[in-house]
């Protein structure tokens, strides 16, 4: 690599004013990008694809390239660019297969989406180029997935080789360049089972579209496994939205925070592919190094709060799937969970040895329910405005009439808290309620949230915390000695899917420590005391209603998530209401 250095010096009549510096770089491809004698180049198959699903309306053009040495026997590696054909590609895959220095594999080159115009004349298309690469979500990813590949593989080779593509995520590789960078990051970060190498040149991940929560995003996640390459150069873009050159670098910096597999090459260029088109040799192969060893990452997260809670070898694992919709998880004193499958309006117990059982076959279909210190088990529901409790013996008992409820929490004291969320058809507030102890008429003790959800106490049980399902906040205030609320604040602060203007923020738990777990669309968020968002787990299917901590020391989270119920085995123990309260340790500020 040659770099020409340009120096301007600017005089004035004070001397020299400043010294700028004009760099101008001459990154040139090496041979493994020049056709070679003696090698076998593949064929490239060219098609206009209509998009009817993820973004309609569009088309775009899509190139495949297909080795000499795929035979059409077995499902072939991939490799996904976006904005085309890019870096002398096709010519290094020639090259790099023929001496295997990566597996055969099929390239497929996507150009962004253009929504015609029907009068060329005096209208513009629409170009999707940044609604389809810089945005965050999975979007892209499913594009790629359920549109363009079958798209792929319907076609066939001049001489009528049929294309198959591995589904495998460790046969696949994504790649691209600026926005097509990010897209490409975008697609393996959402759906790490279908990607796991990533090439990235020039990668906007800078604030056009919220690309610039990624270095944030890293740190807290679970660590996904994926292999990234990322080059970029000093004088990259430096614009309203964000500092390539510096973006980049956190990047780098996030991933290897978290244990990534991850190599950098920084350079002196600008805005261009040329750099990238000099090095993408060295970077394929060194994406494809070890195949078909799966990728791995090299070393533990330095995020403390996931290095605790995490068992090395304890993920994710299904308890029961089959459900109509899972909700309202509860917890009795022996660590039982007990779980409604709302579409089915019946309840279901998971014991100590996870066998599963129908224990009710009317819930009312409750959407929250707690166990209190008596033993019984409380529930509210949208559909039935009542609050009940369950009798240790199976019977039911009305506490309160008229009060349609969503979620419930029941102190160690016997005051129970409850939220009930506005039906979309009336002017009805969302509100807090309390009842109180041998009271049949619940008191309303809050207003104003846009949809109150989840509720928990934290573990001393002298604050109550509330989700806002429309919002990003899970709210927090201060209980009074008579159970009233003081002291409302917006307090936890939590992370949006992209393309939502909410959380969908739910269920709501406590452990020892005070950290709060959050049920929200990205997942499970743990916050601690202090508000802040300090890592997040996602669910197997990304679902995510409620949660309890189960199990007979009460260290296993249980998920309910839509048809399925989850259980991970965590380093901690969550904190019952029921019990009589603790005292947690002091946050660090």
């Amino acid at each position: 690599m040659k770099t020409l250095l340009r120096f301007t010096f600017i005089f004035t009549l004070f001397g020299i004013a400043a010294l700028t510096l004009d760099a101008a770089d001459d990154y040139l491809p090496g041979p493994d990008s020049k056709p070679q004698p003696g090698v076998p180049q593949g064929e490239l198959i060219k098609f206009e694809h209509a998009s009817a699903k993820i973004f309609p309306g569009t088309t775009r053009e899509v190139t495949i390239y297909v080795p000499r040495q795929y035979d059409g026997s077995k499902p072939a590696c991939v490799y996904v660019n976006q904005d085309g054909v890019q870096w002398n590609a096709p010519t290094v895959f020639d090259n790099l297969i023929a001496r295997g220095e990566i597996p055969v594999l099929i390239g497929v080159f996507v150009r962004p989406g253009i929504v015609k115009t029907a009068d060329a004349a005096h209208a513009l298309d629409r170009f999707n180029r940044s609604y389809e690469y810089d945005g965050l979500g999975d979007a892209y990813a499913r594009f790629i997935l359920e549109e363009v590949l079958p798209a792929v593989e319907a076609r066939k080779t001049a001489d009528g080789r049929v294309i198959r593509l591995s589904r495998a995520g460790n046969d696949r590789a994504i790649g691209g360049s600026s926005s097509g960078a990010i897209a490409a990051f975008t697609a393996a970060w959402e759906r790490p089972d279908a990607f796991t190498r990533v090439f990235s040149a020039i990668g906007t991940y800078v604030g056009l579209r919220g690309g610039d929560r990624y270095s944030t995003l890293i740190r807290k996640y679970e660590p996904k496994t994926l292999r990234v390459f990322l080059q970029d150069g000093a004088n990259d873009n430096n614009i309203y939205a964000g500092d390539w050159w510096m973006a980049n670098q956190s990047m780098e910096r996030s991933l290897v925070f978290s244990g990534y597999d991850v190599r950098h090459v920084w350079g002196e260029g600008a805005h261009s592919g040329k750099h990238g088109t000099m090095l993408f040799p060295d970077a394929i192969r060194w994406l494809w190094q070890g195949w078909p060893e799966p990728v791995r990452n090299v070393a533990p997260t330095k995020n403390t709060t996931l290095a605790t809670l995490l068992i090395a070898g304890e993920g994710w694992q299904l308890v029961g799937e089959g459900f109509q919709n899972t909700d309202a998880p509860a917890v009795n004193a022996r660590g039982e969970v007990f779980f409604n499958d709302t579409g089915r309006n019946v309840t279901h117990r998971i014991g100590l040895d996870g066998a599963l059982a129908e224990v009710n076959a009317n819930c009312e279909k409750a959407s929250g329910q707690a166990f209190g210190p008596d033993g019984r088990l409380f529930s509210v529901s949208g559909t039935i405005p009542n609050v009940l409790a369950r009798e240790t013996d199976g019977r039911t008992t009305v506490l309160a009439l008229g009060n349609r409820g969503n979620d419930v929490v029941v102190a160690h004291n016997g005051n129970v808290y409850f939220t009930n969320s506005p039906i979309a058809s009336s002017n009805e507030p969302s509100r807090v309620w309390l009842l109180r102890p041998g009271s049949r008429e619940p008191l309303e003790v809050d207003t104003g949230l846009r949809f109150s959800n989840g509720i928990a106490l934290s573990p001393d049980q002298t604050l109550l915390y509330v989700s806002d399902y429309r919002s990003h906040w899970v709210y927090s205030y201060q209980i009074q000695p008579d159970g009233t609320l003081a002291h409302k604040q917006r307090y936890y602060w939590l992370h949006e899917p992209d393309g939502e203007d909410q959380s969908f923020a739910d269920g709501l738990k406590v452990d020892r420590e005070g950290r709060l777990y959050v049920a929200t669309r990205l997942g499970v968020q743990i916050c601690d005391q202090a508000g802040r968002v300090q890592c997040i787990f996602p669910t197997p299917n990304g679902r995510c209603s409620n949660l309890v901590f189960a199990g007979a020391k009460f260290d296993t989270l249980y998920v309910t998530s839509g048809d399925k119920v989850f259980k991970r085995r965590l380093n901690t123990v969550g904190v019952n209401a029921w019990a009589p309260p603790l005292k947690p340790t002091a946050p660090r500020l």
